[in-house]
């Protein structure tokens, strides 16, 4: 895909002075893509590290990738990157040829050389660079230069952010730089009746400035703590209508069928076609149920803009910054020539949370004050009240079984929509995905996303099972008027629908009288899953029997059945008071060809830590007046004291295709905890997060 968009060498390495000098669309949000990519380039073209560098992600140079999402970097960017650095590679090679003759054999890069056997003629690989014709076509059939090893990158910036040194978008300073804050209403139902004259011009007479567009409200000044001290001020002096306030609606209740458009799925594809009947007398069946979550970002979204010269200027930590400049052009009605945005690193989350918002905010400051940087943050109250949710979700599993084994599946999703990033569409989809478009006079109403259609998309995501089952129905129930905004978030509908299927693979194991990974594996043909679910029980076996008082769970998932492939156990107690203690995960990944491995690494293990926090500990919650789950007190998450030791494993060898991994070890984690919690306690959880609360409900109903 990104080839096809941009398919010159030049488009993906130039030179920078005695660099080269890595493009690409994919922004770094901790999945480590930069140092993948110099890993790639370094493999390809045999050069150190001090000479290559990856190119700031910016509208207008950059190629346009669309979004960071779906775990598609690799794939995508990596892809071309390597197809790119394998035609300057044989570039390199023919111009040492032209220049100085020999046989292609006799001619090698080391070291950042371009060097003949048997002489001493050494040619720096940047100085044949230079001469690089602009208009080389990338030759995406050449053959990869894979060495035995390569030393790997360390992570770009790590040492910094260790040492709190990293410069995040929080951290801009430029000169004559304002600060701005946003005045928030009560709730999404709210709009802004009137503001206390009094407090207005009290906030004037101090140098503070008032930017009002409908209910849409800030302040912005030149010292940031007397900004942060005026928006809390004017929140007091604002009066609201509001609008009836927020459904104090029981959310799971309204998934039904009769609420929903409603389409089978067929390899992972929804289908416009009548929906099968359920299963007539299914052995096993339940339902499982994920209410509303959020990123919980670390830092609250951020964003810098400027309106100088007819043009606006903002750094954002978007994962797309390309549709979102397309959005705030079409908002605004600019040219989008006129919009330029540059990615900075936010401490952030993965998928869909408040940078894109803070960043169209920043540009309504900016255009009231231009020539003037406004440095524009959300407070923590504003992230998690006004992010877009990951949507509440619930699925429907039945199964009939015949002599140990699944010989019929259902498997029922519904959900709100995974997608409200701001991508253009019909209708200006994408102005009408910022939130502040529904605030402001001329307010646009909130987007009604149609359903999602693509293979293993939004909430119907992994619901196709990757075992061999005869007879499959599947079926995805989109339910909209829902409470909340939502959007993606790590993993979309694949954590639920995983959660839901390896319950049920497990539940249907115990009840077969056979252990959960025999189980699975009886139901698999394919090769490197029964290898991965092998290696997986060689690493448990070689582990200390279990304490008595322990559980231990097995999940095993392939994200979106063609990506990663995980297996993992995690074993744990729970204890008297029934919170639940984690005490050790064991996973194995297959991934393909591993270019980063501490980075792999990292990526599955961040999604352990993430899964397990959604399933013990964070749900959304609300009332009529509003979310009331505003900060880490009322939206926990996991603490240091439940981390557990993980043991990873990686397999893959290089003949076989990188895939992407950055959400491909939530959803078996999550299903993991539930096994392992019915291990240790017979209680089958169905409902996340696992909570003490909850745990003791369903010892007394069960």
């Amino acid at each position: 895909m990104s080839l096809g968009a941009y398919p010159l060498v030049s488009d993906w390495i130039t030179m920078d002075g005695d660099r080269l000098l890595v493009h690409t669309g994919k922004v770094d949000i901790g999945q480590r893509i930069s140092n993948a990519l110099l890993r790639i380039v370094q493999e390809e073209l045999a050069v150190p590290l001090s000479l290559v560098e990856i190119a700031t992600v910016r509208t207008g140079t950059a190629p346009d990738e669309g979004i960071t999402s779906g775990s598609n970097s690799i794939e995508q960017s990596g892809r071309a990157v390597a197809s790119a650095s394998a035609t300057l590679r044989k570039y390199l090679l023919d111009a040492a040829m032209a220049q100085h003759g020999g046989d292609l054999s006799e001619w090698l890069l080391v070291d950042g050389y371009v060097e003949r056997a048997g002489t001493n003629l050494r040619l720096a690989l940047t100085d044949l660079a230079r001469d690089l014709p602009s208009n080389l076509p990338v030759d995406p059939t050449l053959p990869r230069h894979v060495p035995e090893s390569a030393p790997a990158p360390t992570m770009r910036g790590i040492t910094e952010m260790v040492a709190g040194r990293f410069t995040y978008i929080h951290d801009l300073d430029l000169p004559g730089m304002w600060h701005a804050r946003r005045v928030s209403p009560p709730h999404a139902k709210a709009t802004l009746r009137d503001i206390d004259q009094t407090s207005f011009d009290r906030m004037k007479a101090k140098g503070l400035h008032i930017i009002r567009d409908g209910s849409f409200l800030a302040v912005a000044g030149p010292r940031e703590w007397d900004v942060v001290k005026a928006s809390t001020s004017l929140g007091f002096a604002c009066s609201w209508d509001m609008g009836g306030g927020l459904p104090e609606t029981d959310v799971f209740a309204q998934f039904t069928p009769d609420n929903a458009q409603r389409f089978p799925v067929i390899s992972g594809t929804p289908q416009k076609a009548p929906v099968p009947d359920r299963l007539p007398t299914p052995d096993l069946s339940a339902r499982f149920e994920r209410p509303y979550q959020m990123h919980g970002a670390l830092a609250p979204s951020a964003a810098l803009a400027e309106w100088t010269d007819n043009r606006l200027f903002l750094k954002s930590h978007s994962q797309g910054i390309y549709p979102l400049r397309e959005a705030i052009a079409d908002s605004l009605g600019l040219l989008l020539e006129q919009v330029e945005i540059t990615y900075v690193p936010g401490s952030g989350c993965y998928g869909h949370n408040g940078a894109d918002d803070a960043a169209f905010e920043a540009a309504l400051i900016a255009m009231a004050h231009p020539h003037t940087p406004i440095l524009f943050k959300w407070s923590r109250e504003d992230e998690h009240a006004w992010e877009p949710y990951a949507p509440a979700m619930a699925v429907q599993v039945d199964a009939t079984l015949n002599n140990g084994h699944i010989t019929a599946l259902s498997a029922e999703a519904f959900s709100d929509t995974h997608r409200g990033r701001p991508r253009p569409g019909p209708n200006r989809a994408g102005p009408a995905k910022l939130l502040a478009n529904r605030f402001r006079a001329d307010a646009l109403a909130p987007y009604v996303s149609p359903p999602n259609m693509g293979n293993h998309a939004g909430m119907h995501r992994n619901l196709d099972p990757i075992y061999d089952i005869a007879e499959t129905r599947l079926v995805k129930n989109l339910v909209q008027g829902l409470p909340h905004r939502t959007s993606a978030m790590r993993c979309l509908g694949a954590v639920t629908n995983i959660f839901a299927l390896e319950s049920t693979m497990d539940e249907a194991a115990h009840s077969a009288g056979i252990d959960p990974i025999s189980f699975r594996r009886a139901h698999l043909n394919d090769t490197r899953t029964i290898a991965l679910l092998d290696a997986l029980e060689r690493r448990l076996s070689a582990l200390p029997p279990l304490a008595e008082e322990m559980g231990r769970g097995i999940a095993y998932a392939q994200y979106k059945n063609v990506m990663t492939r995980v297996g993992l156990a995690v074993d744990l107690t729970v204890t008297d008071t029934a919170e639940v203690k984690l005490h050790r995960v064991t996973l194995v990944a297959d991934a393909g060809r591993v270019i980063d491995p501490d980075g792999l690494t990292a990526q599955l293990e961040g999604g352990v830590m993430q899964a397990a926090s959604w399933a013990l500990c964070e749900e959304v919650t609300w009332d009529r007046d509003g979310i009331t789950s505003r900060d880490w007190d009322s939206y926990p998450v996991i603490r240091f004291d439940n981390v557990p030791i993980i043991d990873t494993h990686l397999l893959g060898n290089t003949s076989d295709p990188s895939v992407g991994a950055g959400e491909a070890s939530p959803g078996p984690t999550v299903a993991a905890i539930a096994n392992a919690i019915r291990n240790c306690t017979g209680l089958r959880m169905q409902r996340m997060p696992f909570t003490a609360d909850a745990l003791r409900r369903a010892a007394l109903e069960g």
